[in-house]
């Protein structure tokens, strides 16, 4: 291990220690935005603090996300954004959505691809009665549109689980950057 990295990992530490202390507004106020406009899945992660670690923490998260009756789980689901270049532009994602966006580069999508994206957002929206939900993080425009033909295949129940995991999965990647 370099010194680099045993910085990263005592700044880490001590993130996560002082996360672990806090009380649960302040908590919220930290981590809420993890999870899209569902500041309550911090809010049930917060009792099962120490954290010893990010994985422990993102347990936490994904734990007390899993918990949730179905209809709070649908609620968290709808909270998600479409993805592509006019929501990019619209102005109304989370800073967080945004930039995951533009980074998977939706923001500058071929006017075939943001067609094509915009089609089957709203086919899956249909079928499944929320928004196509992935994690873009390494992603290009060709693969999520992929993924997306892929899973209009799913049924429900089976889409409802991929979903939730992708939430997940998101979840991960912010609180990773956070730390």
């Amino acid at each position: 291990m370099t010194q680099h990295s045993d910085a990263g990992t005592a700044t880490r530490g001590a993130k996560l220690a002082h996360l672990s202390m806090l009380d649960q507004a302040a908590f919220v106020a930290q981590l809420g935005h993890l999870f899209e406009h569902s500041p309550w899945v911090a809010e049930r992660a917060w009792a099962s603090r120490p954290f010893p670690s990010l994985e422990g923490l993102h347990g936490a998260l994904v734990a007390a996300m899993y918990a949730a009756d179905e209809a709070s789980q649908l609620s968290l689901l709808r909270a998600h954004p479409e993805l592509g270049a006019r929501a990019v532009q619209s102005g109304t994602l989370t800073a967080a959505s945004r930039g995951e966006q533009r980074g998977a580069g939706l923001a500058s999508c071929t006017d075939e691809e943001g067609e094509r994206l915009g089609t089957l957002n709203r086919a899956y929206c249909e079928k499944f009665g929320f928004p196509f939900i992935i994690a873009v993080k390494g992603l290009g425009p060709a693969e999520i549109l992929q993924a997306l033909e892929t899973r209009l295949c799913h049924g429900r129940a089976e889409e409802f689980e991929a979903a939730m995991a992708q939430v997940a999965r998101i979840a991960y990647f912010r609180l990773e950057a956070l730390l």
